[in-house]
């Protein structure tokens, strides 16, 4: 038998029930690029978990173009405002090649800028005025059932930080981008209301002076009060004297 005749009588691998390079018996591809699809993905869970956590608004979208040497680039550009109504706010400001990925770029941007603001009784602790390039914003806190009364993107910053009460205006521009900088800014700048170290130390020390004459006060009318009630012993004269 030629070698011909012996390699056209070798079974083949399906005929032998064997599995071909990359498939299963099922038929079913297996190679990297399914196992990467099937099992990857375990970051994107905590991405889906931060979207739920914080609302997102945007504060502007606008075309903005380049001029390269092989022509015009033109791109998007997103200012976006995330928040958990709870103290927590932040803007994003990113560019993209279409709308969604400049939203999604601001809000990864926003997630690395999140700060803490004070709410005290749904307001913020005290007045703050401040000034960024062409931007003024002048934030006064306001009594229970105020209700946030300012406009633009003050209003939707101070209502994704959870301020239920607030009075502020803005002045100086309209641009969004340099009110949302400036109100961030502003938010930033506030602290919590507290006592000096000198007023708690001076407090302390005349707390601990009442109550030490106080004790001392006390103590001097028990013995005045004893001494008063003693009763005197008659001085008896010696016989001889």
């Amino acid at each position: 038998m030629t070698e011909t005749a012996k390699q056209n009588n070798r079974p083949t691998s399906a005929a032998r029930g064997g599995v071909r390079d990359g498939a299963k018996p099922g038929g079913q591809q297996f190679n990297d690029k399914n196992r990467r699809r099937s099992g990857g993905g375990g970051g994107r869970g905590r991405t889906a978990q931060a979207e739920t956590e914080f609302d997102q608004k945007i504060l502007d979208l606008a075309r903005v173009t380049r001029v390269m040497a092989g022509g015009k680039r033109m791109r998007f550009r997103a200012c976006l405002a995330i928040g958990n109504h709870k103290g927590k706010v932040a803007i994003g400001l990113a560019k993209g090649v279409d709308v969604t990925a400049a939203i999604t770029k601001a809000f990864n941007q926003a997630k690395k800028k999140l700060i803490e603001v004070p709410i005290t009784n749904g307001t913020i602790p005290h007045q703050v005025e401040l000034k960024f390039k062409a931007s003024h914003i002048i934030l006064k806190p306001a009594q229970v059932g105020h209700g946030v009364r300012c406009g633009g993107v003050v209003r939707v910053l101070a209502e994704m930080a959870g301020i239920s009460d607030l009075s502020g205006k803005m002045l100086g521009t309209n641009n969004n981008v340099a009110n949302a900088k400036c109100m961030m800014l502003a938010l930033a700048d506030l602290r919590q209301p507290r006592t000096s170290a000198k007023k708690l130390a001076a407090a302390k020390v005349a707390t601990q002076v009442t109550e030490v004459a106080g004790v001392e006060t006390v103590e001097n009318k028990a013995e005045s009060f004893t001494t008063a009630q003693k009763p005197r012993t008659p001085r008896i004269k010696p016989a001889n004297a």
